[in-house]
């Protein structure tokens, strides 16, 4: 998994489908059937995905060779977009949008039966697969992801043993003692908040269901107030407003560089950042080019427990679905089973996989060793979030309140930390009387 992808998770979640109309299709609740026998799958089908990087290092060429081991008949071609989200929406006003796309987050969940065949009931899929509920209308699933991924703060292992602090903080006031550890007794930036590229702030919105360690967490964003005293979101953004006003941060937060970051973080010049476990691979692989040691790079969940316990929410990555329109649905269906089961993407990529037996991958060993508790959100509330959050322009996806946020710990522009969560809760319970929410 990489930046795009995480973009796509996060500022793109927020996104409606105004500007994606689609053509109508005729073929509206067409099902992509499972094949029976392999050897008789036959067809081109055409892939869009966003991940570039692996089109042109050969990555995906070299799965689709392993695909035809099992399906010899159907030859697979990759169409890798890099501004996936804007090419692939206009592409989708015809029905020319590939066999097999990443679902775009433009596309409303309503409209999913409109631009994507079937792959059976979500009451059968869940047995299997996790995220089915992502991509379920009225009983039927739309889309696969291949991934998942937890949110969590990448840390330097070896920073955090220098400061004394050898345990996961259990709530925000002992983080905030642990970065102060490392301030006083390290060289190390104790937290980088990565302001600049302005995506990493929007993982923030990622501690909920963390906090409170509860499935409805999507829920109460759209029944209830997320800034309410001690709600999921409070809790992080406050976290977040105190490791910024306690100078616990780079001298000058304008000036960061997330791909520079990476490094620094590998080496102990930064000891912390909250991101997800994607970002661990990415870690590890600068520490390999930087000569540092791999194995300093450490995951830690949300200083938050509930009886004793961490919580963890999981999500998927991009989900893969079968174009309605495409004259090929049993090989582009056949294609999104071997690599959601049989490709070892997930493993590839250190990330969780989306079938419920599959053990956790080894960067998420300390998560089952301490009993980390996985929770998967109820989504069916998804779409409402989505449009409050649209018409309320608070942008719990977007980094922008964050930035304020961040100006406003830094004191680069006045105003009260509660003052403005709260203002920001105003905001969005009015757009949901508005709504009838």
């Amino acid at each position: 998994m990489n930046r795009r992808t995480l973009l796509a998770l996060a500022a793109g979640a927020a996104l409606l489908a105004s500007g994606c109309t689609g053509t109508g299709s005729s073929t509206k609740g067409a099902d992509a059937e499972a094949p029976d026998d392999p050897a008789k799958v036959s067809g081109t089908i055409t892939v869009l995905t966003h991940r570039t990087d692996l089109v042109q290092d050969g990555t995906m060429k070299k799965y689709a060779a392993e695909f035809n081991e099992t399906y010899p008949k159907v030859k697979v071609e990759f169409d890798g977009i890099t501004d996936y989200e804007g090419e692939v929406k206009i592409r989708m006003n015809t029905e020319n949008y590939g066999d097999v796309l990443m679902i775009p987050s433009v596309i409303e969940k309503k409209d999913y039966p409109r631009f994507f065949a079937s792959l059976g009931s979500e009451a059968e899929r869940s047995k299997k697969y996790r995220f089915t509920d992502f991509t379920t209308v009225d009983g039927k699933v739309y889309g696969q992801s291949p991934l998942g991924a937890l949110p969590g703060f990448i840390y330097n292992k070896k920073v955090w043993r220098q400061a004394g602090v050898t345990e996961w903080p259990t709530t925000p006031a002992e983080f905030l003692a642990g970065l102060k550890a490392i301030k006083s007794k390290t060289d190390a930036i104790p937290y980088y908040t990565n302001f600049k590229d302005k995506w990493p702030l929007s993982q923030w919105t990622d501690a909920k269901g963390s906090v409170s360690c509860d499935e409805q967490a999507t829920t109460r964003l759209a029944e209830g107030n997320p800034w309410a005293e001690g709600a999921d979101l409070r809790v992080a953004d406050t976290l977040l407003h105190d490791i910024v006003h306690e100078g616990l941060v780079e001298k000058d937060p304008t000036t960061t560089n997330w791909e520079a970051s990476k490094p620094k973080l590998a080496k102990g010049e930064i000891a912390t950042m909250w991101l997800g476990s994607w970002a661990v691979i990415q870690m590890q692989g600068a520490a390999k080019q930087a000569g540092a040691d791999p194995d300093d790079i450490g995951f830690m969940p949300f200083p938050a427990q509930k009886g004793g316990t961490f919580c963890a929410v999981t999500s998927p990555d991009y989900n893969q679905a079968v174009n309605v329109n495409s004259s090929h649905k049993e090989a582009a269906r056949a294609w999104i089973d071997w690599f959601t089961e049989k490709s070892g993407y997930a493993q590839d990529n250190l990330a969780l996989s989306p079938l419920k037996d599959a053990p956790l991958p080894g960067v998420l060993k300390p998560y089952e060793e301490a009993g980390v508790k996985l929770l998967e959100l109820d989504d069916s509330k998804g779409a409402e979030v989505k449009s409050i959050d649209n018409r309320s322009e608070v942008g719990i996806y977007k980094p922008d309140y964050r930035q304020e946020l961040v100006d406003l710990a830094r004191g680069a522009r006045k105003g009260d930390v509660d003052d403005f969560l709260d203002g920001l809760g105003e905001k969005w319970t009015e757009t949901q009387k508005s709504l009838g929410s």
